[in-house]
């Protein structure tokens, strides 16, 4: 007969005893790192608090510290950490006074809660959970810079100080950030669920918006020393992979994923060796990664497939991206199709950006003279005032319209406004290439 292992601690499977314990500590890390929205978004249904649901799932993460590096890791870990906040979760809720009104809100009884599972007796029900926590995180009550912090910190699972490098502002403000949209959750009685009608159509924007800012910020930095953060570009794939599996039948879900799929295929080729920025018309599509490429195909089939009217906002700008990616060569880039797709774009969500995008595209389909008006047009808009691509797109323009001095200043106030680094020394050079 085959013996069975003994139960641990938390009532999970013994430890693994084929594992070294010095070993313990890291595998702990990389488990937590992996397991942490879960466990998270497990305990919330409990506490309905994701503030404390975050103490909770860290007080878990110190248990493994002490015990896994002793006794061996457990057969499955996640469900081990899961277990251990939930228990803690429990007992929280039994020595609250407000016990019973806990109860009532959870709709368990008490002996449910004497003796929780191991895990949850559906598996769907963690993926729930999850989804609930995904709405909770980018609550409308929240600023967007508390939501983009939230999400990054219980569905991404960095730290304070990896989010502040990451958008290279001060830790403390960061954390402050958190701290405050906690607090702000917690004081608004927000509901731990995933909203229908109107309310969901609404959230669900918030949730993607939040997303691909995160994406964005990753894929071309508004500022500092790297044009690329290929970190923050993984945790926002990462999350735009795992809301399309909790949402399969949500087109604009898919819609975001293939988007996202289809820029990273490009990462690697956007940069050159010392980390300076290539442009779309130089880089060595030979180094664009054909399985996200196929990834990205696919999610916006499904995105097409399960939609009942015209596409959305990042189904069309993932149909754009799939155009890039199916030109081999840049001059094989179907630039009509790309500029009747951005005239969609501009009238589904009107934006003098996607205004400025469709000039580009124009001025490839029908030339340069046929979107410098359109992109004079746009000088005037105050939104535009500070943003330093629309000088650098005029410039482009006049420069290949032979006005090369007037190109030259362009560039220049381009420069002047970039706020990057990287981006700063690309369109000084563009200047410099022009003479005078």
């Amino acid at each position: 007969m085959t013996p069975q292992p003994t139960a641990g601690p938390d009532g999970t499977g013994g430890p693994e005893r084929n594992g070294r314990p010095e070993d313990a500590a890291g595998t702990v890390e990389t488990v937590f790192r992996m397991e942490f929205p879960r466990v998270i978004a497990g305990v919330t249904r409990i506490v309905r608090d994701v503030g404390i649901a975050e103490e909770l799932a860290q007080d878990a993460l110190v248990a493994a510290l002490e015990q896994w590096p002793r006794d061996g890791v457990p057969d499955n870990p996640g469900a081990w950490l899961m277990t251990t906040a939930r228990n803690r979760a429990v007992d929280l809720v039994r020595r609250r006074e407000t016990y019973a009104r806990k109860l009532a809100e959870i709709g368990r009884d008490a002996a449910t809660v004497t003796a929780p599972p191991e895990v949850p007796a559906d598996p769907d029900d963690i993926d729930d959970d999850l989804l609930r926590l995904v709405f909770t995180a980018c609550h409308p009550a929240l600023s967007a810079e508390a939501r983009t912090a939230l999400t990054l910190r219980l569905l991404g699972g960095l730290t304070t100080a990896e989010i502040a490098r990451a958008f290279l502002v001060p830790e403390p403000t960061v954390a402050q950030r958190i701290v405050r949209a906690k607090r702000t959750l917690a004081r608004r009685n927000v509901a731990f669920e995933v909203p229908y009608g109107p309310d969901r159509e609404a959230r669900l924007g918030s949730v993607l918006d939040v997303i691909y800012l995160i994406f964005n910020e990753g894929y071309a930095a508004t500022a500092g020393d790297d044009w690329l953060r290929p970190a923050l570009c993984e945790d926002a794939l990462r999350l735009a992979r795992v809301l399309s599996g909790l949402m399969p039948k949500e087109p604009e879900v898919h819609g975001l994923t293939a988007l996202l799929e289809l820029q990273a295929s490009r990462t690697a080729a956007r940069t050159g060796p010392d980390g300076a920025p290539v442009l779309l018309k130089d880089q060595n599509r030979a180094r664009w990664n054909r399985l996200l490429i196929g990834r990205g195909v696919a999610a916006l089939a499904r995105a097409d497939a399960v939609a009942s009217g015209p596409p959305g906002p990042y189904a069309l700008q993932a149909a754009i991206a799939a155009c890039h990616a199916h030109a081999y060569r840049y001059e094989e880039t179907d630039w009509p199709r790309i500029a009747a797709l951005y005239g969609l774009l501009a009238a589904r969500t009107p934006s003098p950006v996607v205004e400025l995008n469709r000039a580009v595209a124009v001025s490839m389909a029908e030339g340069p003279e046929a979107a410098l008006p359109l992109v004079d047009a746009l000088t005037e808009v105050p939104a535009l005032r500070d943003y330093h691509l629309l000088p650098s797109v005029r410039g482009d323009l006049l420069a290949r319209l032979g006005r090369t001095d007037e190109a030259r200043e362009e560039f220049l106030r381009a420069a002047r406004l970039a706020g990057n680094a990287r981006e700063r020394e690309l369109l000084l050079r563009r200047a410099e290439d022009l003479g005078g």
